[in-house]
């Protein structure tokens, strides 16, 4: 007869620092939304439209992640997103939010696994890509499987490089806008002529909603925080530290390096062919710039291939644990790691490796449009999960003193948040080439709905039918 799991085998360990918690979701967010995207947001909104949209972006995630905040310390679990959906909003919400997840960060993983083989054929050109996207896929794996302390301190450092990076950046970039460190061609400091060249809002209001989705993606893996509350020492003291902690940087890092990026670089160069912190360093003189860029792209990609693992593990253990898959992704070894889990979410990022190959690049357009809208539709979700946890506490007749965290300004905060996420999917419809989100994106839940109902249903037949065979015998 097969005995239960003990403890040591069947719980995950609260063994992440709070140090270890910002920086996952540091790791998480500085990536490749930050160095690819914000070319191609100056690009469609110009210098100011692109600061006002990071500044936007930057309100919604502070918003999301009050609401995440309260729900996280109130109920401390691994993989908790679907978990708060699935109590406040319903069963089927939750699947369908914790599929969507797991999508985001598998389908974010291959394609960080292969554009991290692209960074290393520039260094070995004669190299196939497949090649280091093997060595990468084994090596991120085997982060994650060691133990959970040893995944948060590769993260660690992962994230340090890419904090320290983006800090030299700001530094050097503000002393070239202001004429400290001479431009390579001998032109004047741009000082602030870049953000106006091109007008205020050189194409109108609009673009600037229709890229709030992919500045929400660059800002997405802030939630980190909240999939890895369960194994956190003291969450309810230190997951409010590292939301207000990692809101602020966030903040600084990006909004500043936008500043750096948009008062350096004219519009009209700007866009996706080439990183624009590249382009950037070659027109301040930095010696070797696009090699320094490349390792700090490398980096950034297999923090996120990193961060992207744990969280689609986590995501695929909860689903199991929560009984709506089977129970053999919910075995967590003596080492308090999810290994099933984790080893198949490694295998969904080697099929989506297999589509730079195989499927032609719409396919892949497609995938990364989904992800985008995948986390702002979990973002929504929190928002409302939030919103309906709080009416149900207060309703309960329990003081709101018994909260160890409460997210200032509900109902506000909630609300705010959920409406900014909505408009985001909806400026989605106004962009020829991020509409296709919305035609993958809204099919995808469709199906996860579906298929929650369908199976839920054949599970109730079973029962029954049991039931009766019991009642025969």
């Amino acid at each position: 007869m097969k005995q239960s799991p003990t403890p040591a085998e069947g719980q995950f360990k609260r063994t992440m620092k709070a140090r270890h918690l910002v920086m996952l979701s540091l790791g998480g967010v500085i990536g490749t939304g930050l160095f690819f995207n914000t070319g191609y947001i100056i690009s469609t909104t110009g210098a100011l439209g692109t600061l006002l949209a990071y500044m936007i972006g930057a309100l919604v995630v502070y918003l999301v992640m009050l609401c995440l905040g309260e729900l996280s310390v109130a109920m401390p679990e691994t993989g908790a997103f679907h978990v708060y959906a699935s109590r406040y909003l319903g069963p089927g919400t939750g699947y369908t939010v914790a599929w969507l997840y797991w999508l985001t960060w598998t389908v974010a993983l291959g394609s960080s696994l292969t554009a991290a083989g692209f960074c290393m054929q520039y260094w070995f050109p004669q190299s196939p890509v497949w090649l280091w996207c093997l060595v990468f896929c084994i090596a991120i794996f085997l982060l994650n499987v060691v133990t959970t302390r040893f995944f948060a301190e590769s993260e660690f450092w992962f994230s340090l490089i890419k904090v320290i990076t983006i800090l030299a950046f700001i530094v050097l970039g503000g002393a070239a806008l202001f004429g400290i460190i001479p431009m390579k061609d001998g032109t004047p400091a741009p000082f602030l002529h870049n953000l106006t060249a091109s007008g205020w809002l050189p194409n109108g209001t609009l673009p600037i909603l229709m890229t709030m989705v992919a500045v929400n993606f660059a800002f997405s893996g802030t939630e980190l925080i909240g999939i890895a509350a369960g194994e956190t020492e003291n969450p309810e003291k230190v997951v409010p530290w590292a939301i207000r902690t990692t809101v602020i940087r966030l903040m600084v890092f990006f909004i500043g390096t936008v500043f750096v990026l948009a008062a350096l670089l004219p519009m009209e160069q700007a866009g996706v062919a080439k990183s624009p912190f590249v382009l950037v360093f070659e027109r301040i003189g930095v010696p070797y710039a696009a090699d320094i860029f490349n390792f700090v792209i490398l980096t950034a990609i297999l923090s996120a291939a990193n961060s992207g693992l744990y969280a689609s593990g986590r995501m695929l253990w909860s689903l199991a644990n929560q009984r709506t898959l089977p129970a053999y992704f919910s075995r967590v070894n003596r080492r308090g790691i999810p290994f099933n889990a984790l080893t198949f979410s490694m295998l969904g990022g080697v099929l989506a490796l297999l589509t730079s190959v195989i499927a032609p690049d719409t396919v892949f357009v497609a995938l990364s449009a989904i992800s985008g809208f995948a986390v702002v539709a979990v973002w929504l979700s929190i928002c409302a999960a939030h919103y309906a946890f709080r009416r149900e506490y207060l309703r309960s007749g329990k003081p709101l003193s018994g909260l160890k965290y409460r997210a200032p300004g509900y109902p506000l905060t909630p609300i705010a948040g959920f409406t900014l996420c909505l408009l985001a999917c909806i400026g989605l419809a106004f962009d020829p080439e991020q509409r296709i989100a919305l035609y993958c994106g809204l099919p995808f839940v469709a199906v996860c709905y579906g298929g929650y109902y369908l199976t839920r249903r054949a599970a109730g037949e079973k029962t029954l039918l049991n039931a009766g065979e019991e009642h025969v015998g």
